[in-house]
C-alpha cells in the first residue's frame, strides 16, 4: 500500500464536510476511475453523462453516486 499524502487529504477535508450523510469512495487505479457512492447498494435507475467524463447516477430523482472517468486527469 502506498503512503498517504497527508497534506492532500487535509486539503480536501473542507469539501468533504459539505457532503451531508454517509458516502463511500473507491478508486480503481488500473482503470483510472473514481467511484463515489451516497447509498449502499447503489441500484441506480438512470445515469446522466456530463461532458467532463463524469457519470451521475440516480435512483428516481435522488443522486446515489458519481463515477469519474480518467480521474487522475480531471482538472482541479
Amino acid at each position: 500500500m502506498e503512503q498517504v499524502d497527508l497534506k492532500s487529504v487535509v486539503n480536501i477535508v473542507p469539501s468533504l464536510l459539505k457532503i451531508k450523510g454517509e458516502y463511500w469512495v473507491n478508486y480503481d487505479e488500473e482503470a483510472d476511475v473514481l467511484y463515489i457512492s451516497f447509498a449502499r447498494p447503489q441500484r441506480a435507475t438512470e445515469t446522466e453523462t456530463l461532458d467532463s467524463g463524469i457519470l451521475v447516477r440516480y435512483r428516481d430523482r435522488e443522486i446515489v453516486g458519481i463515477t469519474v472517468l480518467n480521474a487522475s486527469k480531471q482538472p482541479l
